[in-house]
């Protein structure tokens, strides 16, 4: 593991830098990550329980 002066240096780098960035661009990062995410369902169960809601909505459908 590196040494502790190594984490300071670090650390006090991404400080200056998240200092350094004006608070606009920092709010439409933030925006733009949230937008990329995949939704909760996909991430906390995988794609199983997306492909049953939709095998569930199309036998809906097809009985129509």
């Amino acid at each position: 593991m590196a040494g502790g002066n190594d984490l300071v240096k670090y650390m006090t780098e991404q400080l200056v830098q998240y200092m350094e960035t004006p608070a606009d661009e920092r709010k439409q990062a933030k925006r733009s990550a949230k937008a990329a995410r995949e939704p909760w369902l996909t991430r906390w169960f995988g794609w199983g329980p997306v492909s049953f809601i939709l095998w569930w909505r199309g036998r809906d459908q097809r009985q129509r």
